[in-house]
């Protein structure tokens, strides 16, 4: 099977790390598979630094220059399937007419419905399965009226990492200057209003009539930087409230932490989340949009059932004042990653309907 995957964002999230683990566990099963994607973005250069083979277009029309990227790769070369990890690939995909040619499969990752005018709805359907991240996701692309047999169930995955040693802990907590005493909440992700991290600031307020040395590490850059950081100073709060930006190493943000906090509005998955599992992290979240699909409250983390700050205060001072089931919520969070959530799980299952498609029995 020779696998081409596309993906035109200029910026690295959720969507491109899971595109990067596809293609690596796609070419570990000895499978061919290429990438084409924007030149200079975090994603090209993470894949052509593991020797991903990678087609470039400009940032300025990239639609269209996919397209007759992919016009000339289709004419050229024996492709069986096209991976469209996000709409401006979707699009390019269509422009092309591949789905003609091969079988175009398409991720959807956001949770509202197609846009209800033709065109826009034309790409969708010439795909010829569409791959959604959660049953949250899968439920909206069907009241868009998608046939069901169009539509395919694959989560996203992490990779289930060795648990940080106690130096690489002391060494994470060191960067941002915390002390062995504090107790450090994290979130990762973008600072947008609907990622909930305002709820987070006031929580931390409430904790600290308890739990004084507690701090909260914001890892991640955002429209809504700067309303957080007057929001911290307007409580108080300036030196308990880390600003951290986007980090690269992110491991080092899960290794620093003792709970995460996971407040977005109606996120489709959350891979941060899933990542924080994977960690044996103690988790709080809202338990909204796909997060139920794999958080168990009280078993694999604990949910509130609104982005409320006197919610997500009271959870995590519950995990603070009871460090073993703290540690048992966090082992079973990071069993039920392995059993469900890998990396290696998401790839078999992107592989399956891969080969159900370029079967000849099964794959129209």
């Amino acid at each position: 099977m020779k696998l081409l995957y596309v993906d035109l964002e200029r910026e690295w999230r959720g969507g491109q790390s899971q595109a990067l683990l596809t293609l690596r566990g796609v070419r570990a099963s000895g499978y061919a598979a290429e990438l084409v994607a924007v030149g200079g973005c975090p994603l090209a250069q993470r894949a052509q630094a593991e020797g991903i083979p990678v087609h470039t277009v400009r940032p300025r029309a990239r639609r269209f220059q996919t397209a007759l990227l992919l016009r000339r790769l289709l004419a050229a070369r024996r492709i069986e399937v096209i991976h469209a990890n996000e709409p401006h690939a979707l699009t390019a995909a269509w422009l092309a007419g591949a789905h003609r040619r091969v079988a175009v499969v398409a991720s959807r990752r956001v949770a509202y419905p197609l846009q209800d005018n033709p065109l826009a709805l034309a790409r969708y359907r010439a795909a010829r399965r569409i791959l959604a991240i959660s049953r949250f996701v899968e439920r909206s692309v069907l009241t868009s009226g998608l046939p069901a047999n169009q539509v395919e169930l694959v989560y996203e995955g992490v990779e289930v990492p060795a648990q940080p040693s106690a130096e690489a802990r002391a060494v994470a907590r060191r960067r941002w200057k915390v002390a062995d005493n504090e107790k450090l909440l994290g979130c990762v992700g973008y600072l947008l209003p609907e990622k909930g991290q305002q709820f987070l600031i006031p929580a931390l307020q409430s904790l600290h009539g308890q739990w004084a040395s507690c701090r909260l590490l914001l890892a991640g850059d955002g429209s809504c930087r700067t309303r957080l950081e007057t929001l911290a100073r307007e409580l108080g709060l300036e030196t308990a409230v880390i600003f951290a930006g986007l980090v690269e190493d992110v491991s080092q943000v899960y290794a620093a932490l003792d709970v995460f906090v996971f407040p977005s509005l109606a996120e489709p998955l959350g891979t941060s989340l899933l990542a924080a599992m994977a960690y044996s992290l103690p988790v709080v979240a809202v338990a909204s949009g796909g997060v139920p699909e794999y958080v168990e409250d009280r078993r694999s983390g604990l949910l509130v059932g609104q982005p409320d700050a006197g919610l997500i205060a009271a959870a995590v001072g519950r995990l603070l004042e009871d460090p073993e089931f703290a540690k048992h919520l966090g082992l079973a969070a990071r069993e039920t990653i392995r059993q469900r959530f890998s990396a290696d799980i998401m790839v078999a299952n992107t592989l399956h309907v891969y080969a159900q498609l370029c079967s000849p029995t099964t794959g129209s």
